[in-house]
């Protein structure tokens, strides 16, 4: 996904896939998502993964999964209580 603000392009990009999580790559930054930490991503598809929107500055929303996390809940995760309702768990 692409868009502009003042100019400059940002985009995200799922860029790897392991059985332990996956990493995003935006504005010059990788964020590692393991399923561990987040675990509503751990039984989804690669394709509903990999459709991830930028939603505004370091704001990641999967709208296949109805999941937004930002780029402050994936640098540091235990300083944000998250609750998943994934039942397939």
């Amino acid at each position: 996904m692409k868009s502009s603000a003042h100019g400059k392009i940002t985009f995200i990009e799922i860029t790897n896939i392991s059985q332990h999580g996956f990493w995003i790559f935006y504005d010059g930054e990788e964020f590692f998502v393991p399923f561990e930490k987040f675990p509503w991503f751990k039984n989804a598809d690669l394709e509903k993964i990999c459709n991830v929107q930028l939603e505004g500055a370091g704001h990641f929303y999967w709208p296949d999964l109805d999941i937004d996390l930002s780029k402050n809940i994936l640098r540091t995760p235990e300083k944000f209580i998250l609750v998943s309702k994934d039942s397939r768990n």
